[in-house]
């Protein structure tokens, strides 16, 4: 357990950055997260409280308040499995119990959901809550844990420091938190691309050496002009940083960045919007602007809230001939907003209704993403956590029942009860983002056609329908048989055989005889009507239900005789080789329906029919050819 001289510097830090923390609060947290951590390590290897302070250390730049400084302290309270949200919230409150479950929930996205798309993920970070603390905590825990990779396999840093780059990073971005992007793929980018970066490091290298630091010198050159122009201004300068200019380069095919137009910048901060456009005046009377390179963000605002002039001029005073300059010219408050990004409003709850407005305009932007041409949305939707850590998609208002139906069918048949963040909570219960759900089961499936009602996801209840229907197939089987006999008694037609040999040929399909049941237990269910089925026999055509004329009942020649069927519709037939009635002149005639659905034909004094089964029976009898 950490020693009581760690607290101090905490406070003293966080108090550095805001007065308004209660101290007593901050005190009895840290004591309780210290105790509950006390021995246990992060995943990186740090202690867990070590991981927890590093973590506020890099939020206290956003003056986060105070829940989420205690709630950042918390963060992995649900893993050491001694701590549920229900205690939490007794001694922190709901707003901390809330944030908790969030963190929990996003923390595991790239930990242990590999099925997921990167554009899927970003979605659940963008989608599955509109508190923007949550979505800064996750950031800056990611930031935390690219300093601490040392103690991992090499492969293990490699795909951390990838998701960075391709999911934390562009959410950050989205959100217009340009200083943890910018964090993040500074962290990131030597461990993905090691090579790229130790180039491009050369190069900057090889600039500095030929150019020397002329940057610092054009600053103060800018900022001379703007005094005497009487524009009380802020001049800094950088250079484009290594992650933006390797991606720059690869999507333009270039091999030195000295080809890059923005490579050096200058950022100029006024006090008001329209000193804003005097000082574009005086960096365009200093320099040449370049063609097709000014952007006016501050009329027309970036979707994430992005507000500043940029420009880029040639042959400004002290630029080495031939070089670009980049110009951002904005506001102090501008340059918060382009810093802090969405987060420069995370404290909108005590703000005013303005700033509330304008955090949920921003946020809504967020929660529709394009991909692939459509819009996707997640604002209909939870993720919930199983024991082990993997996440579940639920619609909202799903059910530890639709939990349990959505991991496997087996295990929703065999539900008996379900813990919910360590608490038994009623079936019907309505789940909420970061849940955790453990299913209780039964030996074997018990379930109950009450759950019908209780299920909110329709696949949920499919798989519950079948299996209830399943149990009583031999009953559906026996009640579908009835119906299709009477159907086709109406017709004057034979009744189905043990075999259901009528049923084999169906819609242009041989179906198995489980196939055929299948059928025979959808129109005992009442699904189907048996008229239906008569349509799409392959090997019987009822004419009245086709409504088509009746034709004469004549099938095959036989010289000037034909073989009728006494029921009036036409079946395919053959001779049977044992008795031969064909040569025969006008024998008594008994008709067989095999299993391929034809009849067979033997004279009524046949050996060979009298065991056969009287079901398959077809009466048959000659004809006249008329022609």
């Amino acid at each position: 357990m950490p020693s009581s001289s760690a607290l101090a510097p905490f406070l003293e830090k966080i108090h550095r950055h805001r007065q308004s923390y209660r101290e007593e609060r901050l005190r009895s947290a840290f004591a309780l997260a210290a105790d509950l951590y006390a021995g246990k390590e992060h995943w990186t290897g740090d202690p867990l409280v070590e991981h927890a302070l590093g973590v506020i250390d890099i939020l206290l730049p956003f003056q986060p308040d105070e829940d989420t400084v205690v709630a950042c302290l918390f963060q992995h309270a649900l893993e050491t499995k001694t701590m549920t949200l229900d205690h939490l919230e007794e001694r922190c409150g709901p707003v901390v119990r809330s944030l908790v479950s969030s963190i929990h929930l996003l923390s595991h996205v790239t930990l242990r959901d590999r099925r997921r798309s990167i554009e899927d993920l970003r979605l659940m970070l963008l989608g599955v809550t509109d508190d923007i603390r949550v979505l800064l905590v996750i950031l800056a825990d990611r930031c935390e844990v690219l300093h601490h990779l040392e103690k991992l396999p090499s492969a293990d840093c490699k795909r951390i420091a990838r998701e960075v780059l391709g999911l934390f990073a562009p959410v950050a971005a989205r959100l217009g938190i340009h200083t943890l992007k910018q964090r993040l793929e500074l962290l990131a980018f030597p461990i993905v691309y090691p090579s790229d970066a130790e180039s491009i490091a050369e190069q900057f290298a090889e600039l500095h050496e030929r150019y020397g630091e002329f940057l610092t010198e054009v600053a103060q050159i800018l900022q001379a002009e703007l005094k005497a122009a009487s524009v009380d201004a802020a001049v800094d300068c950088r250079e484009k940083q290594p992650y933006s200019v390797f991606t720059k380069m690869r999507a333009k095919s270039l091999s030195h960045i000295e080809k890059l137009h923005d490579l050096f910048a200058l950022r100029v901060i006024v006090s008001e919007p329209a000193e804003c456009y005097q000082t574009l005046g005086v960096l365009h009377r200093l320099g040449r602007p370049v063609a097709n390179r000014f952007k006016d963000y501050i009329a027309l605002p970036k979707p994430n809230g992005y507000q500043s002039l940029h420009t880029t001029i040639a042959r400004l005073p002290g630029v080495p001939e031939g070089v670009l300059v980049e110009a951002q010219v904005r506001t102090h408050a501008m340059h918060r907003e382009a810093e802090y990004g969405i987060a420069a409003h995370w404290s909108y709850k005590e703000g005013g209704a303005a700033e509330r407005a304008k955090l949920q305009q921003v946020l809504s932007a967020q929660h529709a993403v394009k991909e692939e041409g459509r819009s996707r949305t997640l604002a209909d939707h939870i993720f919930v956590l199983t024991p082990k850590g993997d996440i579940v998609e639920l619609p909202e208002g799903a059910t530890p029942l639709d939990f349990a139906f959505q991991i496997h069918t087996t295990l929703g048949l065999a539900f008996r009860s379900a813990r919910v963040n360590g608490v038994i909570a009623p079936i019907d219960h309505a789940l909420e983002n970061g849940d955790i759900i453990e299913i209780q089961t039964h030996a074997s499936p018990k379930p109950s056609p009450e759950w019908m009602q209780l299920l909110k996801m329709a696949s949920s209840r499919s798989r519950l329908k079948r299996y209830l229907y399943s149990l009583n197939r031999a009953q559906f089987v026996a009640a579908g048989r009835t119906l299709v006999n009477a159907e086709l008694n109406k017709h004057r037609l034979s009744p189905l055989d043990p075999d259901l040999t009528l049923l084999r040929a169906y819609d242009g399909r041989i179906l198995s005889f489980a196939d055929r049941e299948d059928i025979l237990m959808k129109i005992g269910q009442g699904s189907e009507k048996p008229a239906s089925l008569l349509l799409n026999l392959d090997k019987l055509r009822l004419p009245s239900i086709a409504n088509a004329p009746l034709k004469a009942p004549r099938t095959r020649r036989r010289d000037d005789r034909i073989v009728e069927m006494e029921d009036g519709v036409p079946m395919p037939y053959r001779f049977a080789k044992c008795c031969k009635p064909q040569e025969k002149d006008h024998p008594d005639l008994l008709g067989f329906i095999t299993r391929t659905g034809d009849v067979s034909l033997h004279v009524k004094a046949c050996r060979m029919v009298k065991n056969a089964n009287p079901e398959r029976r077809v009466g048959v009898r000659w004809g006249r050819n008329e022609s």
